[in-house]
């Protein structure tokens, strides 16, 4: 695909991932970090929807770099008469790095769109983040929640650049005359995510935009699942006096495994067991067996039962 092209699919993208957008006066909001990726996305936004953008950049603190970056991209934006901000989080970031710096940057970004009245947030990831997500996943064991991956759209983020390969958008990045940001983190062999994306270099011939595609099929199936659950619930859980009844259970495994989290839920809604508990939670109410998991004494049999177990009397 030429680089003249990628600015009308990338419209098309957005036009099909927020019909109304086009339509309307919303401003969208850029999380651009200064590596080719984010910056392909400024650039591809702004030739889509000149004037209708805003950018923020985060420096998370870690990096003595990262204050120039920023400025960096703070640089093209007031070139092209883009608002930027620049933000930093209020505390120092300890424990899982990348997990702990996610959590900051969304939360920065999140605030920064509800301050400044934007309605949504384009993210930059693109196809080669998604197959290395659905890589990750698999190898952590994920059911089909976790393997829905990066989602093109959730709340008010959206990713126009899941179809987007890197290389297609380093090319693009390139071809504007623009030296994007290098972040050594980014070869950082102690990330999982950096390990992945070495063996994944090995591969050619692949088509990567096709994990989009796989992920969007888990993601329908995913959320036909919720459905039937959904309606299920409404049929078969019944609200007692001290917590809930299941009255039929003869449905597909991991329909029954999402029906019995929604009695334990109702009972405790901050219970949250692992898949370790639940499978013999639920071979022993099918054999009509009565088990405790946390606070929720489990009544198995025709119909399965639960309530708050009877507190201890302390001796």
């Amino acid at each position: 695909m030429t680089g003249n092209a990628l600015p009308d699919r990338f419209s098309e993208t957005v036009s099909a991932l927020v019909p109304a957008f086009d339509h309307s006066d919303d401003i969208l909001g850029l999380a651009v970090s200064g590596g080719p990726d984010s910056i392909a996305l400024l650039l591809l936004a702004h030739a889509s929807f000149p004037g209708r953008i805003a950018a923020a950049s985060v420096d998370h603190g870690l990096r003595a770099e990262a204050h120039d970056e920023c400025a960096f991209v703070a640089a093209l934006c007031a070139e092209r008469g883009i608002a930027h901000r620049i933000l930093k989080p209020a505390t120092p970031i300890r424990g899982s790095i990348q997990m702990e710096a996610r959590k900051a940057r969304y939360s920065l970004l999140n605030g920064w769109v509800e301050h400044e009245n934007i309605k949504w947030l384009a993210t930059a990831h693109h196809a080669d983040d998604q197959l290395e997500t659905l890589i990750m996943r698999i190898l952590r064991g994920s059911g089909i929640d976790g393997m829905s991956a990066i989602r093109a759209k959730r709340g008010h983020i959206i990713r126009p650049l899941l179809r987007f390969s890197k290389d297609m958008l380093i090319q693009f990045v390139a071809d504007q005359g623009v030296n994007p940001v290098d972040d050594p983190s980014n070869r950082d062999l102690s990330f999982d995510r950096v390990r992945v994306r070495e063996a994944l270099s090995k591969l050619s011939g692949f088509d990567v935009s096709l994990a989009s595609q796989s992920a969007a099929a888990l993601d329908d199936a995913r959320t036909a699942i919720h459905w039937m659950v959904d309606e299920l619930t409404a049929v078969h859980i019944k609200q007692t006096d001290d917590g809930c009844a299941l009255d039929k259970y003869d449905f597909p495994h991991e329909i029954v495994r999402r029906l019995l989290l929604k009695c334990l839920h109702i009972c405790d809604p901050a219970l949250s067991p692992r898949g370790s508990q639940l499978e013999p939670l639920i071979a022993a109410l099918k054999q009509g067996q009565t088990q405790t998991i946390g606070n929720i004494l489990c009544k198995g049999g025709k119909t399965w039962r639960f309530a708050p177990a009877p507190r201890r009397n302390n001796i």
